[in-house]
């Protein structure tokens, strides 16, 4: 039988001591006098969030931009929200970006990781911090518990967020239910070929910050892999010490349906593979098929010896280029939502 502490990479553990803080570790006095001429932006990606990007971005106005000068810019980006996002969002105090127009000229891609992207160019900080924008009981320790290490440690360049996820059902709470992508897919996966990454409580956490030039130098996957493919290329590019992780407590969110947390498992997936096929580790003539087949018990096509309908769903990801080498192709002027 074998001792499972002993198995841990030495890397890894060494990584996990050294590079994860917790939100208390960064007081906002501490960060302030660290700040120095830095600009620091926080963005928002949000699509019919209109129940709570108001309180978010309230929050961050009035703690860390009108109670001190911490955060210098905050952006919403409007993911082509059909309910009042932008006017909320707006309302709130945040300066509301459209995806399509930061993106005008280039091809249209849907997804978070588009948004997020259009979001890093509409930013104008040194230091960007993203935040989601479905988050309840948000406090600003989300934030500043990001800019903590990238604001007093130059060699840091990219820092992730990680947390508890509650998970509601009707049979009662579990405290650490809602990762269930992470466990069930994501980690086993960058265990087994990105080990380096074994140390991130939180893979595909949807908070973090990192310095703008660093984040420019990476492409934007267009759907749920932008978290994973981000890890992955910044590994790559910066190193596993310019990366780092803070524990920000307790993370309220809603939550997805099993099948909808299938289609997005296979998104990651598919930005796998295409990683694995930049390294010769995959064969790079092989396309896989980007189609997902799903059950969906009952209705009014299910077919009769299997009492369910064949749900057949679009996964295919796209990547934006790094924002680095499309710089000269976007919109000098912001244009709002």
């Amino acid at each position: 039988m074998h001792d499972n502490e002993s198995l841990v990479s030495p890397v890894v553990e060494a990584w996990a001591t050294y590079r994860t803080t917790s939100a208390a570790d960064w007081p906002t006095r501490r960060l302030l006098r660290a700040k120095g001429d830095s600009r620091v932006s926080v963005v928002l990606p949000a699509r019919n969030e209109e129940a709570t990007v108001g309180a978010i971005v309230s929050t961050i106005r009035e703690h860390l931009m009108d109670r001190v000068s911490l955060v210098d810019e905050l952006i919403v980006v409007d993911s082509r929200s059909t309910d009042r996002t932008a006017a909320v969002a707006r309302s709130a105090g945040a300066e509301v970006v459209s995806q399509d127009a930061m993106t005008r000229g280039l091809p249209r891609l849907t997804g978070k990781g588009d948004a997020l992207w259009a979001g890093l160019a509409a930013a104008e900080g040194d230091v960007v911090a993203f935040v989601d924008a479905d988050l309840r009981e948000f406090r600003p320790h989300f934030v500043t518990g990001l800019l903590g290490p990238l604001l007093t440690d130059p060699s840091v360049d990219f820092v992730k967020g990680f947390y508890h996820r509650p998970l509601v059902s009707t049979s009662g709470v579990e405290a650490d239910g809602g990762g269930r992508v992470t466990e069930l897919m994501a980690r086993p996966m960058l265990n087994l070929f990105w080990p380096e990454l074994a140390g991130f409580v939180q893979p595909l956490a949807g908070e973090y910050a990192g310095r703008r030039e660093v984040l420019a130098r990476v492409p934007f996957v267009s759907g749920y892999g932008v978290e994973t493919a981000m890890l992955i290329d910044l590994l790559e590019l910066v190193g596993l010490d310019a990366l780092a992780q803070v524990d920000l407590g307790e993370r309220k969110h809603r939550h997805q349906d099993t099948a909808a947390l299938g289609r997005m498992s296979a998104q990651i997936m598919l930005t796998a593979w295409s990683r694995l096929q930049r390294r010769g580790w995959a064969n790079p003539e092989v396309l896989p098929t980007a189609l997902l087949t799903q059950f969906r018990r009952g209705g009014s096509e299910a077919l009769p010896n299997l009492d369910r309908e064949i749900v057949v769903s679009d996964v295919a990801v796209e990547e934006r280029p790094p924002l680095a080498e499309l710089r000269h192709q976007l919109p000098r002027r912001r244009v709002a939502a």
